[in-house]
């Protein structure tokens, strides 16, 4: 039997789901993902801010790589914590395991937000840095999948596609906040105030917003197909092994997939604020603002993008999205240089349009590919590993690209490679939901 076929088995489905249950899914899945995104996001929005605080030195060009490369760091430590969170997620519950991600992930934050800085303490103030940003890679490695899972075994079979939408809203309504966030810090500081204390304000919100979720995360019971095969012992003893053994097409899959879906949304959701702000020169209070309002328009469409992938099926929607990065990375770069913010803010929406039909359908595809004995340790491994190699990276690549071509438009040849992976891997997908 294969795995898409086990995954959709008789009885897969057929536990029954309480509608409280299900809200109370949603509600707990879309806010651990808004503040799972805004605590990791945050620092790439004011990775030009914090760069001169950690690395001092003469060339900020310099100083805004090796912010980004910590930023990236957090991103290659998520397999590690990708694999403990779903070996807990699988073997003890889902619930737990969302609780302990989402903790670990505040905890971080606002540490980040606590910490001296290189004129205080030297180079153990990025190397503090450093550690913060691992922490939270390896509870971002648990949080994300952790949250698709439930919200897909929490559903009723038939609304697993549209429902599919909420996590997706709630990971960039957690961009908007921390665009948002910076931007509001940003114009009622000065530029003086914005180095020595302002960066910190939007790490400390963390504190509320983690107690916030725990509030939501603690109300809420494992899911319907979780609790029967816990009753009938049904857990497995080694999900790890298990996944390496029996499930390596649906990795290979997952891993593709989140290369093009990681590549080409963290370079629209970080990179291009740098881009327009070093690069270009516009006024980074601006691009903030414009950041918000960008991906905001990009939230207004997951709902109608599910109802898409709930009629005509993840695939298709998926497929549309890949294609639809692929097709104007390079015309949206070549806009955003005409030396224009209106005219970069139309070229910035054209390129993230395509955000919510690749984000809605992947949300539910991913753990369609796995049998649920060891849905979230796959989806962990699969969507981690290949968010390491395209999606934290991203932003680091697309500098290091514009810095060593001197091609500001390169980046967009990034994207469409990484796209070009996602389709590949997306034709090899037989069966939809």
């Amino acid at each position: 039997m294969s795995m898409t076929e086990r995954s959709t088995a008789p009885g897969a489905g057929s536990v029954p789901h309480d509608p409280r249950t299900v809200r109370r899914a949603m509600l707990a899945g879309s806010i651990g993902t808004l503040i799972e995104y805004y605590d990791f996001s945050v620092y790439g929005y004011l990775a030009v801010a914090i760069a001169p605080q950690f690395f001092p030195g003469h060339d900020p060009a310099a100083a805004v790589l090796a912010a980004l490369g910590v930023f990236a760091t957090g991103l290659l430590v998520r397999p590690i914590g990708g694999i403990f969170f779903g070996w807990l997620g699988d073997r003890l519950g889902r619930r737990k395991a969302l609780v302990s991600s989402v903790l670990c992930m505040g905890t971080a934050s606002s540490i980040t937000g606590l910490l001296p800085t290189y004129s205080q303490i030297g180079v153990a103030a990025a190397v503090l840095l450093f550690l913060t940003r691992l922490v939270q890679g390896i509870s971002s490695g648990g949080e994300s999948v952790g949250a698709y899972t439930y919200i897909y075994e929490s559903a009723p079979p038939r609304r697993r596609a549209f429902l599919g939408a909420v996590t997706p809203i709630g990971s960039n309504l957690g961009f908007v906040l921390s665009a948002a966030t910076a931007g509001a810090i940003s114009v009622f500081t000065t530029k003086d105030q914005m180095a020595t204390w302002g960066w910190r304000l939007p790490f400390l919100m963390a504190v509320p917003l983690t107690l916030v979720c725990l509030w939501a995360r603690m109300r809420i019971e494992d899911t319907p197909e979780f609790a029967e095969a816990a009753r009938r012992s049904d857990i497995p003893k080694a999900p790890i092994r298990e996944v390496l053994s029996t499930h390596r097409a649906a990795l290979l899959q997952s891993m593709g997939l989140a290369m093009a879906q990681g590549g080409a949304i963290f370079l629209g959701l970080t990179y291009i604020g740098i881009y327009l702000t070093t690069d270009l020169g516009y006024d980074s209070t601006h691009v903030f603002w414009l950041t918000s309002g960008v991906v905001l328009i990009t939230v207004l469409l997951m709902v109608p993008a599910g109802r898409l992938a709930a009629r005509f099926g993840c695939r298709r929607v998926l497929l549309a999205g890949l294609l639809g990065f692929l097709v104007t990375a390079y015309p949206a770069m070549v806009l955003m240089g005409r030396h224009s913010l209106a005219l970069a803010g139309v070229a910035y929406v054209l390129f993230m349009l395509s955000s919510a039909f690749v984000q809605v359908p992947a949300a539910s595809l991913w753990p369609h590919l796995f049998e649920r004995r060891v849905r979230y340790t796959g989806m962990a491994i699969g969507y981690n590993i290949g968010t390491v190699l395209a999606g934290g990276t991203a932003p680091y690549i697309a500098a290091w690209l514009v810095q060593h071509t001197g091609n500001l438009l390169s980046p967009a040849f990034f994207v469409m490679v990484v796209c070009v992976i996602g389709v590949g891997a997306l034709l090899t997908v037989r069966k939809d939901l």
